[in-house]
């Protein structure tokens, strides 16, 4: 069987609650966690402290008069803004300025949005009010894919995905058949999320939110801690990647090259919140990334699973991994980032292929004791890997599951 053409990953821009920048990020993965706080941004009236994982301190925190968009659609371009730089010093031959010789697409996840971020605006509305429509222009002119194309002056097809928490997973599986298909040579795709007051408090109104550090897996764990960030990859077509390299960047440092081998994505419609109790759609969903990457199961080297901290989510999770991937080491990284909803798919693949190239991984932050009904612990100590191929999966609201098989290229 022909392998399908590989879509290369030639440039990673992420920020969140534990780095700014991507390698800060992946560094702190293998320290001591920061603990989530009360939000600063916002206030939550609530007896309990309902504490997130809210970005460091910065200039995105302050409003830009010149491209007034919400704080979603500013962390999408932060990020892609990044990615675009780590291609540059990558590829050198392509600069991100010049990429209009080129059919380069945008597909970026999300939930929210920042639409529920214009409380004022509703509840004059609501009052029968003449409220000013700046909210409501502000919100319909921020698309966060369509704005990071006009930042960068890209021509190609432009997707905002709306699917829940597997938004960020389902816009990089997309970006990749637009390669795939030759639609596109190169496309920017990922995830991003703010906080919101609203959304915590829906969350919170769920019952699945935490006043503590969440605990994914762990048979104490209470629910998650809401978190934002972005996450972008710079997708490639092979032919593309394999053009000769600029002589300046011969002498660069070489790491593995990492390229996604393959996807998968089911519904189940359970339930508007909880996964199949078994599983059914996570599993048809993996099913279909091992067959579209053409591996074996005991070929995926370790797990970044979605992993909330929710006693529904985890216990069909685990449940799931150690029936199709009983040895296989796996771990949550919300621990470090909390649930950043639309852009967590993307986080977590961002970090798979670092941890990939890197051929470690961390511990599983905030597990300590492990359920009897799940039968099956996550990672308890940073620790080294062997293998060429990586699984990064999401569960979402609505019965959505989403599945990366991310691989390393050999030279």
């Amino acid at each position: 069987m022909m392998h399908r053409n590989r879509v290369m990953i030639s440039g990673i821009g992420a920020l969140c609650a534990c780095g700014l920048d991507y390698t800060t990020a992946v560094t702190a993965l293998f320290q001591e966690r920061c603990a989530p706080l009360p939000p600063r941004r916002f206030k939550l009236d609530h007896p309990q402290p309902y504490p997130v994982f809210e970005l460091p301190p910065s200039r995105l925190d302050e409003p830009d008069k010149n491209q007034p968009w919400p704080r979603t659609t500013r962390l999408a371009v932060a990020a892609a803004r990044a990615a675009l730089n780590d291609y540059h010093c990558n590829r050198g031959q392509i600069n991100p300025v010049d990429l209009s010789r080129f059919k380069v697409g945008v597909c970026i996840g999300t939930t929210v949005g920042g639409s529920m971020n214009d409380e004022k605006f509703y509840r004059d509305f609501k009052e029968s009010k003449t409220p000013d429509l700046q909210p409501v222009n502000r919100y319909l002119n921020s698309n966060p894919a369509a704005a990071v194309a006009e930042v960068f002056n890209l021509c190609g097809p432009q997707l905002t995905v709306v699917n829940a928490c597997s938004s960020g997973t389902d816009a990089l599986i997309i970006g990749s058949e637009w390669i795939r298909s030759g639609l596109c040579d190169i496309v920017l795709a990922g995830g991003s999320d703010e906080l919101c007051r609203v959304t915590c408090n829906g969350f919170i109104s769920l019952m699945i939110s935490d006043n503590l550090p969440c605990r994914p897996f762990a048979e104490s764990r209470n629910g998650l801690n809401l978190g934002e960030g972005a996450a972008i990859l710079v997708l490639e077509a092979k032919k593309l990647y394999r053009q000769p390299r600029l002589e300046a960047q011969a002498n660069r440092p070489a790491t593995p090259t990492a390229f996604i081998a393959g996807s998968g994505s089911a519904c189940d419609a359970w339930h508007l919140t909880a996964p199949h109790p078994e599983g059914r759609g996570l599993k048809l969903a993996l099913k279909r990334a091992l067959v579209d990457a053409e591996i074996s199961a005991d070929k995926i080297a370790f797990i970044n699973a979605h992993g909330t901290a929710t006693k529904n989510n985890d216990l069909t999770e685990g449940r799931v991994l150690k029936e199709m991937f009983p040895q296989t080491p796996f771990f949550s990284t919300k621990g470090h980032t909390g649930h950043t909803l639309g852009a967590a798919g993307a986080l977590e693949a961002a970090f798979t292929v670092a941890l990939l190239q890197a051929q470690k991984i961390p511990r599983s932050s905030g597990f300590d004791r492990i359920d009897p009904a799940i039968n099956h612990a996550p990672t308890t100590a940073n620790s080294t890997i062997d293998g060429n191929f990586a699984l990064s999966q999401s569960l979402a609201f609505g019965g959505n599951n989403s599945a990366l098989i991310i691989g390393l290229e050999e030279e």
